[in-house]
């Protein structure tokens, strides 16, 4: 078999490197433009689990890049002054010039031809003249253009600039350094990856970088392998403190911004991408070099397991697709919060090197715990007297109670904890009438310890109702029936119960969703729709009128006599639904509102009727009690709801009287395209929160105590709604703080169920295993610093 391999990287090389060891009989040969000593880049970071497979795949190249890492476990946050640590992480880094020499090594020792000084030939050529071609050229891929038919790439460019550099200073850990400057912010990635030096990558907005007079260094043309001189000085002037006197090194360094390369297909006929040309992730989560390897030792397996090169290929894509998509939606989530930085700069030191530290969701609340305590137990101690608690976890001492287990202060009222149930359509009721399913469900959730239950979806007139069998609150007889449901739950338990009314727009007069999840259309004219605008929900659904002003003179009585009832039936706090495509939403969305009048047009001219809305129901809901306004801050669709109107939606929503925004996104239009996942509306709320100062609710895939402590302890979100989980478990409030070792009174058990606070017994649970180790393995430090080989005899020699 004859393989051609395009680009000498990392990445193209250990691929040679392993496909010909495991078949010598193959030809390979490997394209490289650049001379073999050529230096590019600086130190890379690989994880242990890439170690692991390297030591398994070729114990000769683990070996000698064993001999030279820089290895550490902590890492150290630079900001507002001071310096958080946070150890026990485990990093191994290496010059990526001493990487690309080892694997030069390992090919001449299997005998990979290894052109240098070589331009590929096209590769249409390649793949007429060998069985295989492996396209490893990196991110401005030659290959993947040729080809972009079939490889369909989407590459996204990003705002910020950032240069890559060296430094001569030798860092001992992983460093970030957040500075504040009357530009704006600067930021720093820094690492050790030998004795003598750092890698050291500055990353700056695009506003700020002007506004610092980066642009004029950079407003000109550089030639091949020429730095931006002008740039690293002025970047050593503003970094002075944190270099102590070292200098900057560049190698063809010069402000660039990131591109994130996705591609539909990783193959095309005989030829596949490799490393950055198939994919990338954002340096802040050190994975380009680590990712290209992984890719060279999946391809080479592939091939050797699979009996034909198209059969290699799918199992090569099919195996590293779904590992690749995992890191690039952490790599996503660490941009995107770096990109944001701005917003977290007013955040206490603590609090800020928590989030920073959690930014891509990967690394959690707990997981920090277990590779620091003492760090998570600072930060646990710090919200605790920003929150005005202090409440003891018991045998703990003074050690805090979790972060979801700390009061919050909702307009009026004092909720117990930070777990919200949130909205739940039953579709249990009649005439909108609620029975005693909603009892149930809403009793279980508040006996179960959460902190505010809302009850879902309750229309403000018939007409409003979504389906036949939603609630409402327009009649006395539903009033009576609310109070009969708020007596019972607030005689057993002090969470605080709140309802959510709404008018369901265009999405009104649809039947009870099918098993499937999806609703069909009542008869047309079931009952009358109205709407922003005259245009119907999806497929077959009735168009509805647009609301005149007699509409909507009738919709906003409509809400306040409904607010009114709310009030008498007993509930502690009233959302107004304004999201998820139904009346309200109706009119903030552009999609949706295609007025003319002053009611549409620009986003005031679209805020203007749920403003006059909510300031209605303001005037007549007790200021004791707490008003929550639901919105979709992304409509998940082209010319929708972005960031930017969120932020000044949720704004006017605080000035005209709400207590607190319960960020949502999408069901706006029926052809949205979410991107789901864990947590995915989480950073919604973190813009809203950390741009206007509002109080926020998080929603959308959270179903952890671990993803809701780390969510509130950074600042992401005030409240967590965890609802699937609740349905699951009803009592996932108790069980978790069961789970965490807490059992105040921001969790507490009914009397009657006391009995089942501790998980009972199961088989092999009482089983205690004996001692099987003559000597016990010394358990690792938490926190180990890099200090260079001369520094470290130093040391020894003064111990």
């Amino acid at each position: 078999m004859r393989v051609a391999v395009i680009g000498g990287g990392p990445g193209g090389l250990y691929f040679a490197a392993l496909a010909q060891q495991l078949s010598p009989e193959w030809e390979i040969t490997v394209w490289e433009r650049n001379a073999r000593d050529d230096a590019f880049g600086f130190g890379v970071v690989f994880s242990d689990e890439t170690l692991d497979g390297i030591a398994q795949a070729d114990p000769a190249v683990f070996a000698a890049m064993s001999a030279e890492f820089a290895r550490w476990s902590d890492i150290d946050v630079r900001y507002g002054g001071e310096v958080h640590v946070s150890g026990g992480h485990g990093f191994a880094a290496l010059d990526r010039n001493r990487l690309r020499e080892i694997l030069q090594e390992r090919c001449a020792e299997l005998g990979v031809d290894v052109r240098y000084s070589t331009q590929a030939p096209p590769v249409e050529e390649l793949s007429a003249d060998y069985d295989l071609v492996v396209a490893a050229d990196g991110i401005r891929s030659a290959t993947r253009e040729t080809h972009a038919a079939s490889f369909r790439p989407d590459l996204d460019e990003r705002h910020c600039r950032y240069m890559w550099l060296s430094t001569d200073r030798v860092f001992e850990a992983f460093t970030f350094i957040v500075e504040k400057r009357d530009f704006g912010s600067i930021q720093v990635h820094a690492y050790p990856y030998n004795d003598t030096c750092s890698t050291f990558i500055v990353e700056i907005a695009e506003a700020d970088w002007r506004r610092a007079g980066f642009a004029a260094f950079a407003d000109r043309e550089f030639a091949r392998g020429e730095s931006d001189e002008e740039s690293v000085r002025r970047c050593e002037e503003i970094l002075a403190d944190h270099l102590d006197g070292h200098r900057l090194i560049p190698n063809q360094s010069r402000w660039i911004r990131f591109t994130t390369v996705r591609n539909a297909s990783w193959h095309h006929g005989n030829v596949v991408l490799l490393g950055d040309a198939a994919h990338t992730a954002h340096f802040s989560i050190g994975s380009g070099t680590k990712l290209a390897m992984e890719d060279a030792l999946a391809l080479a397996a592939c091939l050797h397991e699979n009996p034909d090169v198209p059969a290699a290929l799918a199992a090569y894509e099919s195996e590293r697709r779904p590992v690749v998509e995992s890191t690039q939606r952490a790599a996503q989530a660490s941009l995107e919060w770096f990109e944001n930085i701005g917003l977290y700069t007013a955040q206490q030191p603590p609090q800020f090197a928590f989030n920073l530290l959690t930014r891509s969701r990967r690394v959690t609340y707990d997981n920090l715990r277990v590779r620091d305590e003492r760090f998570t137990t600072a930060v646990d101690s710090w919200h605790a007297v920003d929150s005005a608690l202090a409440a003891p976890r018991p045998g703990a001492g003074a050690a805090a109670a979790p972060p979801m287990f700390r009061p919050f202060r909702l307009g009026g009222l004092r909720l117990r904890n930070r777990v919200v149930a949130p909205p739940t359509a039953l579709y249990t009721a009649r005439d909108g009438l609620p029975g005693d399913f909603e009892l149930v469900h809403l009793s279980t959730r508040a006996m179960g310890g959460s902190g505010l239950v809302l009850a879902g979806m309750t229309a403000v007139s018939a007409d409003g109702r979504a389906t036949p069998g939603c609630p409402g609150l327009y009649t006395d007889g539903q009033e009576a029936a609310w109070r009969r449901i708020t007596d019972f739950v607030h005689g057993q338990s002090d969470a605080c119960l709140g309802i959510q009314l709404t008018h369901a727009g265009r999405r009104a007069a649809t039947g009870i969703p099918r098993p499937d999840g999806r609703s069909v259309p009542l008869d047309i004219g079931a009952w009358p729709l109205v709407a922003a605008s005259p245009i119907a929900w999806g497929e077959g659904s009735a168009v509805p009128r647009e609301a005149d002003r007699r509409d909507m003179d009738d919709i906003a009585s409509d809400f306040v006599a409904a607010a009114e009832r709310a009030h008498r039936a007993g509930f502690d706090v009233l959302e107004l639904q304004y999201g998820h495509g139904h009346l309200m939403s109706g009119f903030l969305s552009p999609l949706t509102n295609v007025r003319t009048d002053a009611y549409g047009g620009s986003l005031a001219g679209r805020l203007r009727f749920p403003l006059e809305v909510l300031r209605a129901v303001r005037a007549v809901w007790p200021g004791g009690k707490a008003l929550v306004v639901r919105i979709s801050a992304a409509d998940w669709a082209e010319g929708g709801t972005g960031e930017a109107d969120a932020v000044e939606i949720a704004r006017a929503l605080a000035e005209a009287g709400a207590d607190a925004v319960d960020v949502s996104t999408g069901e706006v239009v029926a052809h949205e395209r979410p991107r789901y996942g864990r947590s995915y509306q989480t950073p919604y709320a973190d813009l809203i929160r950390n741009a206007t100062g509002i109080p926020v609710i998080a929603v959308g895939a959270i179903s952890t105590y671990d993803d809701v402590n780390s969510i509130i302890l950074a600042g992401r979100a005030d409240l967590v709604a965890v609802g699937r989980a609740q349905l699951h478990d009803p009592l996932w409030t108790l069980h978790a703080a069961a789970a965490q070792g807490y059992s105040g009174p921001a969790a507490p058990w009914p009397a009657s169920w006391k009995a089942g606070s501790r998980r009972p017994p199961g088989a092999r649970t009482d089983r205690v295993p004996p001692r099987l180790h003559l000597l016990r393995r010394p358990a690792a430090p938490v926190h180990q610093r890099w200090l260079p080989h001369d520094r470290a005899r130093a040391a020894a020699s003064s111990r």
